[in-house]
């Protein structure tokens, strides 16, 4: 794993698809997080809501003190390939790829 990749926070609950789906997303980029249930103390689902600034649903995603939203938000920062680079991700393979096309 990267040392250099931020603590990447993933407030969940139990039975919730998109939290599933975020984190099978950090997964296949080999990313490690921290889950925090919110269903399981009332004190998480409060820091996550202080956290996110009001935010109630699940999941909602931290990258370091970066909010990145819930599953919508990390999906789309991924599309525009901007989530990589807040993750700090492949920066040494992207320039691999590109000398290996001579490029």
């Amino acid at each position: 794993m990267n040392t250099q990749t931020p603590p990447v926070v993933v407030y969940s609950g139990s039975h919730c698809a998109s939290c599933v789906r975020a984190k099978r997303l950090l997964e296949a980029k080999g990313v490690a997080y921290t889950e925090i249930n919110v269903e399981e103390s009332q004190d998480a689902r409060a820091q996550m809501q202080q956290r996110s600034g009001g935010r109630r649903t699940i999941p909602q995603i931290f990258v370091g003190d970066t909010h990145v939203g819930g599953f919508d938000d990390l999906v789309a920062l991924d599309r525009k390939g901007e989530l990589d680079s807040l993750l700090a991700l492949n920066s040494g393979r992207i320039t691999t790829e590109v000398d290996s096309h001579g490029r």
